[in-house]
């Protein structure tokens, strides 16, 4: 694993227009504010809380840290509170994301971070304590079971996973491109969203169990153990 407070720069991959990379999302990342959405094909949009993720953990992001167990792997850590955070009270902790600037964001405030795929090779596979699926990102990839199956190779025996859930009931896999409105919107990439209920049934056909179910600040989340 990746040692404690390491400063990791962003490590380049592909060329070409890729999703979370030099579009709406890096733009709102340097202004330090929204607005920020996900827009379907057919115009819904998902308004994103980039001025949440730019903040300090809050109170429901407490009640996840405080789940956390020795190393922690954050999947889509985004600019970095969580990572932080974790730091802060000791753990030994890794984000990765695939957005050069969220993890040159992370890596400000002092966490340490890759800029990787969570389907590509990452450190420290099955030995990973906790790993972490926060602000949607069950919805990585558009489709939740190969996520799920996915992070269970990336955790130790007795590992955990903490996954937050939509705020409706809600089971969908589309295409959305990244979109603020002040320019040209990001390429189209997949993704899924996952209300509670849903998250259980696809955690259950990738063999997790749920250990525990909480709600905070109109937020949900779920504990899950193979």
């Amino acid at each position: 694993m990746t040692a404690p407070g390491a400063t990791t720069r962003p490590a380049r991959s592909g060329a070409g227009p890729a999703p979370w990379r030099d579009d709406p999302y890096t733009r709102a990342l340097r202004a330090g504010r929204g607005p920020l959405f996900l827009r379907r094909a057919d115009g819904w949009l998902l308004p994103l809380e980039v001025e949440r993720w730019l903040a300090d953990a809050d109170t429901a992001d407490d009640s996840v840290l405080s789940r956390c167990r020795g190393a922690v792997l954050d999947i889509g850590c985004g600019p970095g509170r969580l990572v932080a955070a974790l730091a802060g009270r000791g753990h030994r902790v890794l984000g990765v994301d695939v957005s050069p600037a969220a993890v040159t964001r992370t890596v400000r405030r002092g966490g340490t971070a890759l800029c990787r795929s969570v389907f590509g090779p990452l450190p420290g596979e099955g030995r990973w304590t906790t790993v972490l699926l926060i602000d949607g990102n069950v919805g990585i990839g558009g489709d939740p079971h190969a996520l799920l199956t996915r992070v269970a190779a990336l955790l130790a025996p007795g590992g955990r996973l903490i996954a937050e859930a939509a705020p409706v009931e809600v089971d969908e896999r589309c295409e959305v491109r990244l979109d603020d409105f002040r320019g040209t919107p990001g390429v189209p990439f997949p993704w899924a969203r996952v209300g509670p209920d849903a998250l259980g049934h696809h955690a259950a056909t990738a063999g997790w169990t749920p250990t525990g179910t909480w709600s905070a600040a109109g937020r949900t989340f779920t504990e899950l153990r193979r």
